[in-house]
């Protein structure tokens, strides 16, 4: 595969994206939902970070966040730096521009995503001519033919329709739209929902050859933890709006330091899996979210002190950060802090 791009000028030690302290939140008759509350996370040049958690955490809802894709109403505060530049500092004309050719978003259930009324070259050609005005037809059908040889689609499925292509070829359209602008930065939520696992190893494979290639910075949204220990360099755990534990696979997955990672965990199926484990309760509401750590109505080693207050973030053992009472810092936790809160107290349920 052939780089887009020669002779980046950007270092790989500097990030593509930054964000400190990312806020998101949809007003509703009930009060605020505070979807996204204070996540922070930053992507170098070429890497692949693995977001995990339940449904309901507000994976998708960062995503977007950071692409600016948000429904009408929706609110956001923090910062998103991407190369030194705040997206949530520029005005809507700013940020359309650079939507599509320095940031990108591949969609879960690309058909629900693709026209059924247009060609798959007049999406290329509308996505193209929209950013890049002033490229010729040839020059728009010579982009949009590389991008699809990229993904292994040939040149004679140019003029086929969306529901003439199978649901695997059908998100490498939507990975071959993403790349044809040939952004910096992809956001992928979700790109091998309801893919069988051959299919499912191909887009991987694809994403992969992204990073490598291209230089391409992802943020893999996904549920799927086997994803991430293959194709992804960090994992960042999201619980109830919020990041509570990140660093590398390897040493999150080989080490967690979080209740809540270590029972994601515990919770995946292998080879090996003699029985099914789960998570008792389910995530909060986020319009009143429990007091103190989050996740502490459903943690099996919730202390007082996770009841009451909430947790600081600390570096974790192996590199990257966590936050939980567990991991300290030991000299914030109030006396009888430690002792352990009995399930009748925080009122879980034993079964799901």
């Amino acid at each position: 595969m052939t780089p887009a791009i020669e002779g980046s000028p950007f270092d790989r030690s500097t990030p593509v994206i930054d964000v400190t302290d990312l806020r998101v939140w949809y007003g509703t008759t009930r009060g605020a939902i505070q979807a996204v509350d204070g996540v922070s996370l930053r992507l170098s040049p070429g890497e692949t970070l693995g977001l995990v958690g339940e449904s309901g955490c507000g994976k998708s809802t960062l995503g977007r966040g950071l692409m600016g894709l948000l429904p009408a109403g929706a609110k956001r505060d923090g910062q998103v730096l991407f190369r030194g530049r705040d997206i949530l500092r520029m005005s809507e004309r700013e940020a359309y521009g650079l939507r599509g050719t320095s940031v990108g978003m591949i969609f879960q259930e690309p058909l629900t995503r693709l026209n059924p009324l247009m060609r798959i070259s007049e999406h290329f050609q509308e996505t193209i001519a929209q950013h890049e005005p002033d490229l010729s037809k040839s020059e728009i059908r010579e982009r949009a033919l590389e991008a699809l040889r990229l993904m292994g689609i040939p040149p004679t499925r140019y003029r086929s329709y969306p529901h003439e292509f199978s649901g695997g070829m059908r998100q490498r359209l939507m990975i071959a739209l993403a790349l044809v602008l040939r952004p910096a930065f992809i956001v992928a939520d979700e790109p091998t929902t309801a893919l069988d696992v051959l299919v499912e190893a191909q887009i991987i494979g694809i994403l992969n050859d992204l990073r490598r290639n291209f230089d391409t910075a992802l943020l893999l949204i996904t549920h799927n933890l086997g994803i991430v220990a293959e194709a992804c360099d960090r994992v960042a755990v999201m619980y109830a709006g919020q990041i509570v534990e990140q660093g590398s696979v390897t040493s999150v997955f080989g080490k967690p330091q979080h209740p809540y990672t270590r029972e994601l965990l515990r919770s995946t199926i292998s080879l090996s899996t003699t029985g099914l484990n789960y998570i008792p309760g389910s995530p909060p509401d986020l319009i009143d979210p429990p007091p103190g750590c989050r996740f502490h109505p459903r943690c099996p080693d919730a202390m007082r002190v996770c009841a009451g207050h909430d947790p600081v973030q600390t570096v974790r053992q192996g590199g990257g950060s966590v936050e939980c009472w567990l991991s300290g810092p030991d000299e914030l936790i109030p006396p009888g802090g430690t002792e352990r809160l009995e399930r009748e107290e925080i009122g879980v349920a034993d079964e799901a």
